[in-house]
């Protein structure tokens, strides 16, 4: 496999119902390991996602984990997730599935640029940015 860039999402305690979410959201196969099937079975972060990643059919790749007892959460603040392309349909199928149950920060329209542009966050607090790039002419 080829080097890739892809984002990496910590969570609370919730990264199963998240991740299982962003499946839900862009499809593909999701692998989950928690700390306890890696030899942890008697912390308190047994329960808690160590790794999890899904592949989705597109070629998009999402990765995520809890944060275990000890470490600092701060949700939201030092990553942002782009989705990007000229599949109008597909790209607004994504773009109203995470902004159903989140908060559109910036509407998806038409921008100065050209293309249609808009920012959510989504449930979990993770900020979105979906940039659909129009045809040039």
């Amino acid at each position: 496999m080829a080097s890739r860039l892809n984002p990496y999402l910590s969570f609370n305690g919730n990264a199963r119902q998240a991740m299982e979410f962003y499946k839900d959201v862009f499809g593909g196969e999701l692998n989950i390991s928690t700390f306890g099937d890696f030899g942890a079975q008697d912390s308190p972060d047994a329960n808690k996602i160590m790794h999890a990643q899904l592949e989705a059919p597109n070629g998009f790749a999402l990765m995520g984990s809890d944060t275990p007892e000890g470490m600092s959460y701060n949700p939201g603040d030092t990553i942002t997730v782009s989705l990007s392309g000229d599949d109008t349909a597909e790209l607004h199928g994504y773009w109203e599935k995470l902004a159903a149950a989140g908060k559109v920060t910036m509407p998806l329209e038409k921008q100065m640029w050209g293309d249609e542009f808009g920012m959510v966050v989504d449930q979990f607090g993770t900020p979105w940015m979906v940039n659909i790039s129009q045809p040039q002419g």
